[in-house]
C-alpha cells in the first residue's frame, strides 16, 4: 500500500486522470480524488461541461479517446488514469466504438509512461453467450490490459445510488406503477453495489501493487431487479403488485421502459440483454485485496433515497441542464423522477434590480401574469382542505426564511441572487419553485425552475393534466420579472 497522498507536498502528489468526469461515476469520483488530496486531471471532449463544478485544484483539459493527439496532452505527467468511457447510448456501433477508444487510450498511456490505469467493466461471466455490452465491456478490459500498461479491471454488478441509470429505473417502475407485468429478467440474480462502496474500491485501487488484474466487486447481498423494487416500495411505503409474465423481449421491454422511466429505448435495450445475464461474484480475490467491506441492500438504497434529498436541496436544477451557462429552456422535462419546467431570460439591469420583483412576488404584487389562474388555483385548493391563496405575505418588501407566500413556503433565500418556494397546497406530490439571478457582464440572466415530484401514477397525470397551462404561466411569470426588473434599472 502506498502512503497517504495528504502526506506528500503538492508538487509531489500523484497525478490522477479521470476520464468520463462528467459522467455518473467520474462526476463522483473527481470531487473524492480531490478532497483525498490527490491532484486530479479531468479529461472531458466538452470541458466547459466542467468549468463551473470544479474547484482551483482541478485541472480540466479538453480530450476524446477517439482523437489520439488529444490523448497526449491529457495523459502527460499522469501517474494513474481511471478509465470510465463506454458508448452504451451511441446510436452508432458501440462495439466498434469501444474497442477503438479503448486502443487508442491504450497506446497513448502506455507512451506517456502511465503507471496504471483502473477501469470501470461490468459484472458477468462468460458462457459464450454474453450480451453484446457485457462482452464490450470484457473486451476493453482485455485491451488495456494488453496495452503494456498494468491495468486493474473492477467488474461490477448493478450501482445503487442516486442518479444511477439502474437506480432510477427501479425508481420510476415503482413510483409511477401499482402494478406492473414483470418479464423473465426481473428475476436474474444480482450483487448490488452501492455508489459510494464502489468509489472506495476505486480509490483503493490506487494503492494495490501495479499489476494487471481482474476484480469482481458487489454489494453484501445477492438481489434481483424484482426484490430491489421491492426493498425500494418499502422503504418508500408503497404497496405495489407484480406479475409476472413469461416473455417478454428485450426490444417490447425497452419500449415499454422508455415509456415510463427515463431510459430511452436504445439504451434501455442495451441494458436489459445485459441484465437478462447474472452478475454475482464467484471471485472473492477483491475481500483479500481491498479494506472495503459493502453495505447491503437495504443500506444501500437508504443511503440512496437520503442522497437524493440532499442533491435536492443542494442543486440549482437548471444548471443540471446547461453547466455551460447557456439560456436553454426545458418546459415539461423530466430529471430522475422529478419534472421541470426550468427557463432563463437575460435582462440588462444589475443583479439587485433583476431580484427585486422576485423578492416582492406573491400577495398584492401578485405573480407577474395570469393572476386569474393563480388565483383559480387557490380557489380550488380551498375546496380541498388547503391553505389557498388567503395567506398572502408577512411583509411585501422583505422575505426570510419560513415567510409564507400565499401557498408557498420559503425554504431558501440568498439577498438579491436565490429564491426557493416550497409549495404548501394540496397536490399529489411535493413542487418547488426557483429563482436565481446570475451576473452577466453589464447585466443578469434570470433563471425561474419549478419542479415537481409526482407521488405515484395519480401524481404524474396531474401534472400532465395542468402542463397545457404550464407554458403560458410560467413564461408569463418570468417576462413579467424582467419587464419589472428592467423598470427598476431605469428607475435607479
Amino acid at each position: 500500500m502506498t502512503d497517504s497522498p495528504h502526506s506528500e507536498t503538492t508538487a509531489s502528489r500523484p497525478l490522477i486522470l479521470v476520464t468520463g468526469a462528467t459522467g455518473y461515476v467520474g462526476g463522483r469520483l473527481w470531487r473524492r480524488l480531490d478532497a483525498e488530496g490527490y491532484r486530479v486531471r479531468c479529461m472531458a471532449r466538452d470541458p466547459e461541461r466542467l468549468a463551473d463544478r470544479t474547484g482551483g485544484g482541478v485541472e480540466i483539459v479538453a480530450g476524446d479517446v477517439f482523437d489520439p493527439v488529444s490523448l497526449q496532452a491529457a495523459l502527460d505527467g499522469v501517474d494513474s488514469a481511471f478509465y470510465l468511457v463506454h458508448s452504451m447510448g451511441s446510436s452508432a456501433s458501440f462495439v466498434e466504438q469501444d474497442r477503438v477508444g479503448a486502443q487508442n487510450f491504450g497506446a497513448a498511456a502506455r507512451e506517456a509512461g502511465v503507471g496504471r490505469i483502473v477501469y470501470l467493466g461490468g459484472l458477468a461471466h462468460d458462457d459464450g453467450h454474453l450480451s453484446p455490452h457485457l462482452s464490450s465491456r470484457h473486451e476493453v478490459g482485455h485491451i488495456l490490459a494488453e496495452s503494456g500498461v498494468p491495468t486493474i479491471e473492477l467488474r461490477a454488478s448493478i450501482v445503487l445510488g442516486s442518479g444511477s441509470l439502474s437506480f432510477e429505473m427501479i425508481r420510476a417502475l415503482v413510483e409511477r406503477l401499482p402494478a406492473m407485468i414483470t418479464p423473465r429478467w426481473v428475476a436474474v440474480e444480482a450483487q448490488p453495489i452501492a455508489i459510494d462502496d464502489l468509489l472506495e474500491y476505486l480509490l483503493e485501487s490506487l494503492e494495490l501493487p501495479a499489476a494487471s488484474r481482474v476484480f469482481e466487486i458487489g454489494g453484501a447481498d445477492r438481489a434481483s431487479y424484482g426484490e430491489l423494487m421491492r426493498e425500494y416500495a418499502r422503504q418508500r411505503g408503497l404497496r405495489r403488485v407484480m406479475v409476472p409474465v413469461p416473455v417478454l423481449t428485450p426490444r417490447l421491454s425497452s419500449l415499454w421502459l422508455g415509456l415510463v422511466t427515463p431510459l430511452y429505448a436504445r439504451v434501455g435495450k442495451k441494458l436489459i440483454e445485459s441484465i437478462q445475464h447474472p452478475s454475482v461474484i464467484r471471485d472473492d480475490a477483491a475481500v483479500h485485496s481491498f479494506r472495503v467491506r459493502p453495505r447491503g441492500v437495504h443500506d444501500a438504497i437508504a443511503t440512496a433515497l437520503r442522497a437524493e434529498e440532499r442533491e435536492f436541496a443542494e442543486t440549482n436544477w437548471f444548471d443540471a441542464f446547461s453547466s455551460a451557462g447557456q439560456q436553454r429552456n426545458f418546459a415539461g422535462v423530466q430529471f430522475r423522477n422529478r419534472l421541470l419546467d426550468a427557463r432563463s431570460i437575460r435582462v440588462e439591469a444589475e443583479p439587485a434590480a433583476a431580484f427585486a420583483p422576485i423578492r416582492r412576488i406573491g400577495g398584492d404584487n401578485g405573480w407577474y401574469a395570469y393572476q386569474f389562474l393563480w388565483n383559480v388555483r387557490g380557489w380550488l385548493d380551498l375546496l380541498v382542505g388547503g391553505v389557498g391563496m388567503r395567506r398572502r405575505r408577512r411583509d411585501s418588501e422583505r422575505l426570510q426564511v419560513g415567510d409564507a407566500v400565499d401557498f408557498w413556503r420559503v425554504e431558501r433565500y440568498e439577498s438579491d441572487r436565490l429564491l426557493l418556494l416550497r409549495a404548501e397546497m394540496k397536490v399529489p406530490g411535493r413542487a418547488w419553485l426557483e429563482f436565481k439571478i446570475d451576473p452577466a457582464g453589464d447585466g443578469a440572466v434570470i433563471h425561474q425552475t419549478a419542479v415537481y415530484d409526482p407521488e405515484g401514477l395519480f401524481g404524474l397525470l396531474y401534472w400532465y393534466a395542468l402542463y397545457p397551462a404550464h407554458g403560458p404561466v410560467f413564461r408569463g411569470m418570468l417576462r413579467g420579472i424582467a419587464r419589472r426588473a428592467m423598470d427598476n434599472h431605469q428607475v435607479s
